[in-house]
């Protein structure tokens, strides 16, 4: 994989600012901006698969809303599948 990602919502092509944050919920209630860490909370080191978009509100796969020049692909992280609520 070459370059830097594109990172917007794979429904609507919302582009999450740098001061924007998602909540690990339920779970230990952090709050961080998810693209960050690639989806891994970074107060429990929960991975989440989903991520909730702040403006159209869908979820998607976390790996969806990375956009590789090249075509390629976010590698998937293992963990179980959970929904990523989004915190504003």
């Amino acid at each position: 994989m070459s370059g830097e990602p594109e990172i917007h919502c794979p429904k609507c092509s919302y582009r999450p600012a740098a001061e924007d944050r998602w909540a690990c919920l339920p779970g230990c209630g952090t709050q961080w901006n998810t693209f960050w860490t690639h989806g891994v909370c970074p107060g429990c080191g929960h991975a989440w698969q989903d991520t909730q978009c702040l403006a159209c509100l869908k979820i998607s796969p976390h790996r969806a809303w990375y956009h590789y020049p090249d075509g390629g692909e976010l590698p998937e992280i293992e963990e179980e599948s959970d929904i990523e609520v989004a915190a504003r």
